[in-house]
């Protein structure tokens, strides 16, 4: 247990480097996907298209080993008092820590360690990141119904959102999940947006976990 805090704690130390990398890889993707078409830009859009694959990387290289984190806060989950949170954050870090393998092997493939079928992988990969993100999103409506049940007179529009601002952490999840829904939907086939949006969305995802890192009053906890 001694060993696995110590990890941990390297882990969670690079988590703002790792959305702070985050930010500059939706950066690159929207720069290059709206600079292409511009004649003047066309080379610089095209490093930037090579950056954005160097930054992924070492995303993926920054959360090497995060797997078991996760899979370890997802038994701890499953002593959470609520059996709603309980249920929802056990899926969402379960499906995070097998995203979080399987994305394991797409680095090992991009980095030529080992041969891997990375169109699989990341395919697998995706499936996982996607459960992660539904199950949170759920959990993020259980919270904000349970913020509306107890205002009374909750239902009136500006009411809601009074109540609402008044709980940021839980909007600032969601709409941080609700950003993310759409990438890994996108990779999978069953949305199609441009890489410009996913790289806007990703902006957005990623600037909101690093303000909740800077400052973690507006992080949803558990």
């Amino acid at each position: 247990m001694k060993y696995y805090a110590l990890f941990s704690n390297i882990i969670r130390n690079n988590i703002k480097n790792y959305f702070a990398c985050r930010l500059l890889q939706y950066g690159s993707r929207t720069y290059w996907y709206y600079a292409q078409s511009v004649h003047s830009t066309r080379y610089s859009a095209e490093i930037l298209r090579s950056l954005e694959f160097t930054f992924s990387s070492f995303r993926k290289l920054l959360r090497f080993g995060r797997c078991l984190d996760s899979f370890y806060l997802a038994l701890k989950m499953m002593k959470y008092p609520d059996p709603t949170v309980r249920i929802t954050l056990t899926m969402a870090k379960m499906a995070n820590a097998l995203y979080l393998l399987a994305d394991h092997f797409i680095w090992v493939g991009r980095v030529g360690i080992l041969r891997v079928d990375l169109e699989k992988w990341n395919k697998v990969a995706n499936k996982y990141w996607l459960l992660t993100i539904v199950m949170s999103l759920i959990r993020d409506i259980y919270e904000i119904i349970k913020i509306l049940e107890h205002k009374k007179n909750a239902f009136k529009q500006y009411h809601i959102l009074s109540c609402l601002k008044n709980h940021k952490e839980v909007m600032m999840d969601t709409v941080k999940n609700g950003c993310d829904l759409l990438i890994p939907l996108t990779a999978l086939g069953v949305t199609k947006c441009t890489p410009g949006t996913i790289g806007l969305l990703g902006i957005i995802s990623s600037l909101i976990g690093l303000y909740t890192i800077i400052d973690p009053i507006y992080k949803l906890s558990p």
